[in-house]
């Protein structure tokens, strides 16, 4: 799947998501986009996935017709740490995922039952 990591997802993510071609924005040479526009560009460009921690994103944007889909990770914060403990929710996500779908992960802290 080709990912494409939002500006307010650190971009040492990319790492930690295996078997995917995962960019950043600014590697896409996408910085600095309206969440609309972004996710135009990205469905021109081949993207398949936006993975934001945009929380707007779902209620702005209408993804009807859309040829890429949206994970949306809900976390405490957009920090590295936080958000490589959401890894393998997003692999689980990217499996089943569907072109104009929208996926909220909410993070879930290490030993919460």
């Amino acid at each position: 799947m080709k990912v494409l990591l939002d500006e307010c997802v650190p971009e040492r993510l990319r790492g930690r998501l295996k078997g995917h071609e995962v960019h950043s924005v600014r590697y896409a040479g996408l910085s600095g986009r309206k969440n609309g526009e972004l996710l135009r560009l990205a469905d021109e460009a081949g993207y398949g996935v936006l993975l934001t921690v945009d929380r707007g994103i779902p209620y702005q944007n209408s993804m009807t017709g859309r040829g890429i889909a949206v994970i949306v990770l809900r976390a405490p914060g957009n920090d590295i740490h936080t958000l490589e403990q959401m890894t393998d929710a997003v692999d689980r996500a990217l499996i089943n995922i569907s072109a104009g779908e929208i996926v909220l992960l909410e993070y879930s802290a290490p030993g919460a039952l």
